[in-house]
């Protein structure tokens, strides 16, 4: 793969923070990046692979792992999304215009909302609700807010640090209580219907409130890395590593005190809260029956804001130091950086083939399929880039889009 230098800049090209490491000259390249956006993905392949391929007898697998390691999935991936979006602004400062920044950042955006935007008729329709069109075309889905959270933290950045993490820490703890007046009174105010219509969406998985957050808070920590990466000394690098350590621990301490309750679909809407029908799953056994999921773990809740930003930091912080300390290196890590680099075009090629084997895997042979799964998805994408170079992927899609902005202006 290392030896294409034709797939890595395509590869780079999928993120904002990959062109960044790669285009800069002053930064130290920081690999851990691309390898924990591999590891959201590969995680986001097992969990949907999961949900279509076990049979009815294990499908509970998918509950009770799934309700564990979503902090390795969709949150990560759209913790490192919003993350991001400093590199490619401040690396082209002093090179071009902050109109043909802005244009850029833009174009990747609106490319990812409207791919997110096509998604949404076919997982409400998957997901058994019923929504006329177009109202069936919004929803805030993951590739939605990746996109949303592109433009916003554009603008985010313009704020000071320390306003930053009072306003995103803020968006969290109210978030719950605007959410459940909206819900609690859409149908008796059309005003208020559509705020929650705008807001929360016929299917919520990564709704505006309180995923907005996210925006103010990783853009921070995105700095820190950016202003490491400036330096690239060993002592910059581990006061980095400190950074998101103590502040990854810090903050999973605190979801887990806020979010020890636990809930059922009687005291939290399921339709508001789509995380908490994985209780339903998890329950269709005879082992045992779990008679709540605690809040922590349920997306978008307070507690699990908290949690899966805390996990989000913490995980950076070690592959950080393994990799760019240390200089860890093998086949496996090179392998899922490039997951990492092409993430976008695998989060949708993945797609294509889980009606495969619908409901015909238990859990003794799930994870050998999964592994060459993963593996044939990675060679797809190896294939595409170093032989097609990439034509027809939305990072190639993103970039000619970008590439004609700038000619133009």
């Amino acid at each position: 793969m290392s030896n294409s230098n034709h797939i890595k800049q395509d590869a780079e090209s999928i993120e904002i923070p990959t062109e960044g490491f790669a285009d800069n000259s002053k930064a130290k390249r920081i690999a851990s990046i691309d390898f924990v956006k591999g590891i959201a993905m590969v995680f986001i392949i097992l969990a949907h692979a999961a949900l279509a391929w076990l049979d009815d007898d294990w499908r509970y697998i998918y509950g009770l792992v799934f309700s564990f390691l979503d902090i390795l999935g969709p949150s990560l991936f759209v913790f490192l999304s919003a993350l991001s979006v400093i590199f490619s602004i401040k690396k082209k400062k002093e090179r071009v215009s902050e109109k043909m920044i802005r244009n850029r950042i833009f174009t990747r955006g609106i490319i990812i909302i409207i791919i997110g935007i096509l998604f949404n008729p076919m997982s409400l329709y998957t997901s058994g609700v019923s929504v006329g069109f177009p109202l069936n075309l919004w929803g805030w889905n993951f590739l939605v807010f990746i996109g949303f959270s592109q433009i916003f933290s554009y603008y985010v950045l313009k704020i000071k640090k320390v306003p930053r993490v009072i306003i995103g820490v803020t968006i969290i703890v109210i978030s719950p209580f605007i959410r459940d007046f909206l819900f609690i009174n859409k149908d008796l105010n059309p005003g208020i219907w559509i705020l929650h219509f705008l807001i929360t969406s016929p299917l919520p998985q990564v709704p505006f409130l309180p995923w907005a957050a996210i925006c103010f808070i990783s853009t921070l920590f995105g700095e820190y890395l950016y202003e490491a990466m400036i330096k690239g000394t060993k002592e910059a690098y581990y006061r980095l590593f400190r950074i998101f350590a103590y502040s990854g621990i810090a903050l999973v301490v605190t979801g887990l005190i806020l979010g020890w309750g636990r809930h059922t679909p009687a005291t939290l809407d399921v339709s508001e809260y789509l995380h908490l029908d994985l209780l339903r799953i998890a329950n269709q056994q005879d082992y045992y029956h779990f008679d709540g999921m605690p809040d922590f773990m349920i997306r978008s809740t307070m507690a699990n804001m908290f949690y899966n930003l805390g996990a989000a930091l913490f995980l950076i912080a070690i592959s950080f130091y393994f990799i760019d300390i240390k200089g860890k290196e093998n086949n496996v890590i090179k392998m899922v950086i490039f997951y990492g680099k092409t993430s976008l075009s695998l989060f949708l090629i993945q797609y294509l083939f889980l009606p495969l084997f619908i409901g015909q895997f238990s859990i003794i042979f799930y994870p050998i399929v999964w592994v060459g799964y993963c593996g044939f998805l990675g060679l797809l994408m190896y294939v595409w880039y170093k032989f097609f170079d990439g034509v027809g992927s939305p990072e190639w899609l993103m970039t000619k889009l970008g590439t004609m902005g700038q000619k133009s202006k």
